[in-house]
């Protein structure tokens, strides 16, 4: 809990600086497409996809940045915004990424867990029949996670 007005106005600049990062981060990967050997993209951010191969399906001609989502989850409706989705009709599976730029991957983990049950609860409901999956990549390392199989 700040004390004072200068700790509130140092954690005040320290969430609004995380916020500009994930903004920024966000976006820069929604411009990002590889379908080799074609890129579309900042370079910098295709090359560290590509060197995670679980990664480079999220980025692939099937993929869709900033899927916009709504309806009801638990009656209550929700609109939401999906960072990174693969719908695959043949195999009837949709695969959701969530992008974090946390650096502690357990302080916001309840809270990122919901989230992405949120989107797999409106993905079902749309797909009946669909396995979705959901995943977590944390932008400070490139580190792949999946959270919702």
């Amino acid at each position: 809990m700040p004390n004072t007005i200068r700790d509130l106005l140092k954690s005040r600049a320290h969430m609004d600086a995380a916020t500009g990062a994930g903004t920024r981060m966000h976006a820069r990967m929604a411009g990002i497409m590889i379908d080799d050997p074609t890129c579309r993209g900042d370079q910098e951010l295709i090359d560290r996809i590509k060197s995670n191969p679980d990664l480079v399906k999220f980025f692939g001609p099937a993929s869709r940045p900033e899927m916009p989502i709504a309806g009801y989850v638990n009656g209550r409706f929700i609109s939401r915004r999906i960072d990174r989705i693969v719908i695959d009709n043949t195999a009837r599976r949709i695969m959701i990424l969530d992008y974090k730029t946390d650096i502690d991957r357990d302080a916001l983990r309840a809270k990122y867990c919901a989230q992405l049950r949120e989107y797999r609860a409106l993905c079902r409901a749309i797909y009946t029949g669909y396995d979705v999956s959901c995943y977590i990549l944390w932008t400070h390392d490139w580190r792949l996670e999946n959270i919702l199989k």
